[in-house]
């Protein structure tokens, strides 16, 4: 059984003008860091040209769908009926993102079916963490 989920989904970027632009985007969960799910942005999606990662809580992922989540770098809330709504925050400014409310729920059941929520300590390395902390190899 594989230990890293990745599905593709189409987020669509909000910008200050009517269109949206739609972009790629990569969730990804792997069960050796059983508590984080990532987005990717590819390079050609950004600002700055270069592939961008947002690492954020699958709780946060999860609480957001059904109502606003997060106070820091990452927020999310649902937005109508079948969307869920991605901020972003850096010094640069924030990225506001839309993606379809199923595909999303989809991703977390998949997370879920690997790692039931609530287990994920059993699924953390933490002799190989503590290892790396103070050997400086993170």
């Amino acid at each position: 059984m594989s230990t890293v989920i990745e599905q593709s989904v189409q987020a669509r970027m909000v910008a200050s003008a009517p269109r949206m632009e739609t972009l790629p985007a990569t969730l990804m969960y792997d069960r050796s860091d059983p508590f984080a799910v990532r987005m990717a942005f590819p390079a050609t999606a950004t600002l700055e040209g270069t592939d961008v990662s947002w690492e954020f809580s699958r709780e946060l992922l999860a609480a957001g769908l059904d109502g606003a989540a997060g106070v820091g770098d990452v927020r999310i809330r649902p937005f109508g009926y079948d969307r869920t709504v991605l901020e972003f925050h850096a010094a640069e400014g924030i990225a506001m993102v839309h993606v379809r409310t199923a595909e999303l729920r989809r991703f977390l059941a998949r997370a879920q079916a690997l790692v039931p929520a609530g287990e994920e300590h059993r699924f953390l390395d933490l002799d190989r963490s503590l290892t790396e902390l103070f050997d400086g190899t993170c």
